[in-house]
């Protein structure tokens, strides 16, 4: 009996994650210093955890409504309206997920029907596209890699004249890997443009918080109408194991994407749920202060790799650093991330990861000071040790 054969044929168009493979891979070298992942080396805010804590205590075990606690969609509205001037009915157009994640599949599930094309500006995190695929999806890539990876208005107008009919554009912004954003001026000519075509704009936004240059501006702000705009507490409050994730935008989606979100999961965990709400309300402004310590840390990263030989075009925001592998290799760069693993033992993500990353490598600069130091070190020394 072969049952594997009779499997969604759709999963034999995916492959498994290269990014955690080659991370298991190289964390098997005795001292590696990983600059892989992008997890926050922060610990959730105490006054958070005890929230967490209170919630079991006080047998908080049971289901919720599947879109989320209404006290804790009511918190998610007041922090997007505070901070970036978004402004979504918690009744009705706010749904909680199991984290970013969660949100970005039931909203690529529910917008989607299969043959639709889908927009998706590259380099861009991986995770998108197999969604996408799995939903019948055609990924059509806009590569922003001559264009200092942002996508612009002249790209953009290119790909509606070539796919009219796109159903859906994703936006992720500030980008992983890249560390890319965008200016509010930038933003308003996408949008001018967007405005023009019947389209869903899927905008991942999980790392506004950590923004370093202008302040966050939301499409959830500029185009309400058409945004689907993603975030949650895992980047600004380091609860990335907490699961706990948001889609926002207009009503009538919004409802389509609770039921794909109540089949999918029924709804997030509850005392996560409790957690997040003392997150939102009480600590709105804890990213802060990881935050500046992350622009330390990058400024320093950022001056080390260009001192290596690495160009590097600058984050604003995030916490990743896209940089060019140093002329003199010339191997391609998941061989370059396995000769820096053995020999320098630093361990990054290979560009080619990402589609159109080829010759590129992301460092996580979520990562002690400490760390970040040697790795220089050892990165430095590895150049010099190849000229």
């Amino acid at each position: 009996m072969d049952l594997a054969s009779k499997m969604n044929k759709q999963l034999d168009l995916l492959k498994p994650s290269s990014i955690l493979k080659f991370d298991a891979d190289v964390s098997q070298i005795p001292d590696i210093i990983k600059l892989t992942l992008g997890e926050p080396d922060f610990n959730t805010p105490e006054h958070v955890k005890t929230a967490g804590e209170e919630s079991i205590a006080n047998n908080q075990s049971h289901y919720t409504a599947s879109a989320g606690k209404i006290e804790l969609r009511n918190a998610a509205a007041n922090f997007l309206s505070s901070k970036y001037n978004a402004n979504f009915d918690p009744e009705t157009q706010i749904v909680t997920t199991v984290g970013a994640t969660g949100a970005i599949y039931s909203s690529i599930t529910a917008v989607i029907n299969p043959g639709d094309e889908v927009l998706i500006p590259i380099p861009i995190f991986p995770l998108y596209i197999p969604i996408a695929i799995l939903n019948g999806a055609k990924p059509v890539f806009l590569d922003t890699s001559k264009d200092g990876f942002q996508l612009t208005p002249e790209k953009l107008t290119k790909a509606f004249g070539e796919h009219p009919n796109a159903k859906a554009l994703i936006m992720n912004y500030p980008t992983n890997p890249t560390g890319v954003t965008y200016t509010r001026s930038e933003l308003a000519a996408l949008v001018a443009i967007i405005k023009q075509h019947e389209i869903f704009v899927i905008s991942d936004e999980i790392y506004s918080e950590l923004t370093y240059g202008d302040k966050h501006v939301s499409l959830g702000e500029l185009l309400p109408e058409q945004t689907l705009l993603i975030t949650g507490v895992s980047k600004s409050h380091a609860m990335t194991g907490w699961r706990i994730g948001f889609v926002a935008g207009p009503a009538p989606v919004i409802q389509k994407i609770g039921m794909v979100n109540q089949f999918t999961v029924t709804s997030a965990t509850t005392n996560a749920q409790d957690a997040a709400i003392e997150a939102l309300k009480n600590g709105m402004d804890d990213g802060l202060e990881m935050k500046k310590e992350y622009q330390k840390r990058r400024d320093f990263l950022k001056a080390g790799l260009e001192k290596a030989g690495f160009p590097v075009i600058s984050p604003d925001g995030a916490f990743y650093i896209f940089a060019k592998i140093t002329a003199q290799f010339e191997q391609d760069s998941f061989a370059f991330g396995m000769q820096l693993a053995k020999e320098a033992k630093v361990a990054v993500i290979p560009g080619a990861a990402f589609p159109a990353g080829e010759g590129y490598l992301r460092l996580s600069y979520a990562a002690s000071m400490e760390n970040l130091e040697e790795a220089v070190k050892r990165i430095q020394h590895f150049v010099d040790s190849h000229k």
